[in-house]
């Protein structure tokens, strides 16, 4: 399973010109699932997610979660996350989770993250969506679990 989590002032996403998911201060997380994927994969990268330090204090450290800020978590399926390009120049999309397990996974991260963060909203799974975003930093962080380990 891999993420990207971006640090953001705000992020939205829209469908056939509609906003359906939008968060102003927080994260805007790129989820992929891939083959072989499980749900103790969602319990630890939400997890961690959830409680990433990386949001400046009253001193300029970076040592406050997105709870501790108050922030929102806008999450996203993005089987992209999972393309080999070791070989050619297409991309291979062959290790990405089959899209019904793909979509129970992201749902399910979604709700462990709407149990720490109240403020959650999503994408529509497979949809053709459009991302806005304005990064804070920019602040982007790439996590990835496998077989339960953060890795």
């Amino acid at each position: 399973m891999k993420t990207v989590i971006q640090r953001v002032d705000s992020a939205s996403v829209s469908v056939d010109g509609k906003t359906v998911g939008s968060v102003d201060k927080g994260f805007l997380v790129l989820f992929g699932a891939e083959m072989g994927d499980s749900e103790r994969d969602c319990e630890k990268l939400a997890a961690k997610i959830c409680g990433l330090r990386i949001f400046s204090d009253e001193q300029g450290k970076i040592n406050r979660s997105l709870k501790d800020v108050g922030g929102g978590l806008l999450v996203i399926s993005q089987f992209t996350l999972l393309a080999d390009c070791k070989k050619g120049n297409r991309p291979s999309f062959l290790n990405a989770c089959e899209p019904e397990k793909a979509n129970r996974l992201y749902e399910y991260f979604c709700a462990l993250c709407e149990k720490e963060i109240p403020r959650t909203e999503r994408g529509i799974f497979g949809a053709d969506m459009s991302v806005k975003l304005t990064n804070n930093g920019p602040f982007t962080i790439i996590l990835e679990c496998k077989n339960g380990e953060i890795l």
